[in-house]
């Protein structure tokens, strides 16, 4: 059997985490020259003739995992502390 080279190569799918508007249509991951990202899409409306297409975005993942890293900080900082409104002792 082959080896699979992931090179330049991805996949997108219908968003089955989707809670909101803000959330994504779709979502999977891309490859581009070796470097891993995250792709996302909603889908839109052209307001002149009615077509249909998508929007994207794509995110660096060492980027997002950054991200998580910081909000999981955050949020264990304000457990810590007594939420982020608790009173100042000084």
């Amino acid at each position: 059997m082959a080896n699979f080279d992931p090179t330049n190569k991805g996949t997108i799918a219908k968003n089955d985490r989707k809670e909101s508007d803000n959330h994504p249509d779709i979502a999977g991951s891309l490859n581009v020259d070796g470097k891993d990202y995250w792709i996302n899409g909603w889908l839109k409306t052209n307001s002149r003739d009615g077509s249909k297409f998508y929007s994207l975005t794509v995110k660096p993942k060492q980027e997002r995992a950054q991200e998580i890293r910081r909000e999981a900080s955050k949020q264990s900082y304000a457990e810590q502390s007594g939420g982020e409104d608790s009173e100042i002792p000084f």
